[in-house]
């Protein structure tokens, strides 16, 4: 381009050596050409989300996994220590509990072996966990390794407008359908009930076919304190159906809405029940356990008779183990050892994993 004729005037009077042209003016980005860039940058993030969820849901797993392992490991060292594994709960057959939560359960029992130790020095096992010293404790305490980290509802539990209690994300094994006969004291074919006592040596299964903790989910719906199922189902004969639980929960105590603090299953860490701190293997994992109320529809836990609450009425229980992590469980087993258990296993297998003593893997095929 050539010079305007007052630059070139400029130039011959002053004798400064000016340009004889102007640079071209630099590209810019057209409005498509940006619009370009950003759907191509779109398009990237949306490719690239799905991988970064699954690192992070992985990491979850892992981390899930571990605290399985830490609970296994804190549950073999009470062993070591007491000569025993711990039991879900402490009950004196033929009587009734004169207190609701009148038992702390594993949890609370093996807090000195989780290095929980601040926790353990302040709690009484001997009274109630919500009464006196131990509700206040209970209230202000939220134990890292009794939670997933994929867990949704990872908040305490509220009372009154104040915080109750923390959820817990792992169940100890009750065994299959029959929990408790608070009668004669006698307990069901998992690895804990009330007042058990086991060793290792008892698992004649062998200790590496036989679940100790599996994961669950916090504030699950469920119902208790039913008429007793034990005419239909008794022990060693479960329903097979997840939809007949439905007819056996007609008439007992739902706890379970629309609200998150209204479903109040595995909300209670302490507490010695198996609707808050173990699981049964009615069903396999994660399966839908169906209740309609209120026009809504629920997945379900069934526990017949809170064990305590009645000194003469047996417990029954459909206790399912969940997990977020999508198609599995994460699962302890006596030995020591974690496995992911998916969706899929057959319920026999499932339920042979679930007994300590059936001889279900004595002769494997």
């Amino acid at each position: 381009m050539p010079l305007p004729s007052h630059l070139r005037l400029l130039r011959r009077t002053s004798g400064c050596r000016l340009p004889t042209a102007f640079p071209p003016a630099p590209a810019a980005f057209t409005l498509v050409e940006l619009l370009v860039v950003i759907a191509i940058i779109g398009v990237l993030l949306v490719l690239l989300l799905p991988a970064v969820q699954q690192a992070r849901e992985a990491a979850r797993r892992l981390a899930c996994s571990n605290n399985l392992r830490q609970l296994v490991l804190a549950t073999h060292t009470y062993a070591s220590a007491n000569g025993h594994f711990p039991p879900s709960m402490l009950h004196t057959p033929g009587t009734a509990f004169t207190s609701n939560n009148g038992s702390w359960g594993v949890h609370g029992r093996i807090l000195p072996y989780l290095e929980e130790d601040r926790v353990a020095s302040q709690i009484d096992l001997e009274q109630p966990w919500d009464q006196g010293g131990n509700g206040s404790i209970v209230a202000a305490t939220e134990i890292e390794t009794l939670a997933c980290p994929s867990e949704v509802n990872r908040v305490f539990r509220t009372k009154n407008g104040a915080d109750y209690v923390f959820p817990t994300n792992y169940g100890f094994n009750f065994g299959t359908w029959f929990i408790y006969d608070p009668a004669t004291g006698q307990g069901g074919n998992g690895a804990f009930h009330p007042n058990s006592r086991y060793r290792a040596k008892m698992f004649t299964d062998g200790l590496s076919k036989t679940l100790l903790v599996s994961e669950i989910k916090a504030f699950t719906p469920y119902v208790r304190n039913t008429t007793d199922p034990g005419g239909s189902y008794p022990a060693g004969n479960p329903p097979t159906d997840p939809s007949l639980i439905a007819g056996l929960a007609s008439g007992g105590q739902n706890k379970l809405g629309p609200d998150t603090n209204s479903n109040t299953g595995h909300t209670e860490w302490p507490d010695g029940r198996v609707h808050h701190t173990g699981f049964t293997a009615t069903f396999t994992p994660n399966t839908v356990v169906p209740l309609s109320s209120g026009g809504s529809t629920y997945n379900i836990d069934y526990n017949s008779q809170q064990e305590g609450k009645s000194a003469t009425q047996k417990t029954f229980a459909a206790i399912t183990a969940r997990s977020h992590h999508g198609g599995l469980v994460n699962t302890g087993m006596v030995d020591g050892s974690t496995r992911r258990i998916t969706d899929t296993i057959p319920l026999q297998i499932w339920q042979g994993l679930a007994t300590r003593s059936g001889g279900e893997f004595a002769n494997p095929p």
